[in-house]
């Protein structure tokens, strides 16, 4: 289980976000669609679960953009490895509609289809 270190990143008053996919072109559109708003901010950028995992505590989001199938551990494996103070609102993003029901049942807030 990921637990989080007692020092937090400095505020900067942006929502911090992390994305999770092993899909160039899906980190790319969500990094696209992100960086739209200028109240959030890209944290972290990860390439398989273990990556994920590994980012998740060190930089602190707010929000985790997790693709379901990853290298390395799949992404309802990343999203119950948290633990601590600090969890991010956890977003689904994936191409496979079957793992919707696993992924709410790890306090997923919402299930995004690709391609988005």
């Amino acid at each position: 289980m990921l637990s989080r270190s007692a020092s937090a990143p400095v505020a900067t008053g942006r929502t911090r976000v992390l994305i999770a996919d092993d899909e160039p072109l899906a980190r790319r559109r969500l990094r696209v669609l992100i960086d739209r708003h200028p109240d959030f901010e890209i944290v972290a950028e990860c390439v398989d679960g273990l990556d994920a995992m590994a980012k998740l505590q060190s930089s602190m989001p707010d929000v985790a953009f997790i693709d379901v199938q990853m290298p390395g551990s799949d992404g309802v494996t990343v999203a119950r490895s948290i633990t601590g103070a600090h969890s991010p609102v956890i977003v689904f993003v994936t191409a496979f509609e079957e793992y919707a029901i696993e992924a709410f049942g790890v306090r997923a807030v919402d299930y995004v289809l690709k391609p988005f």
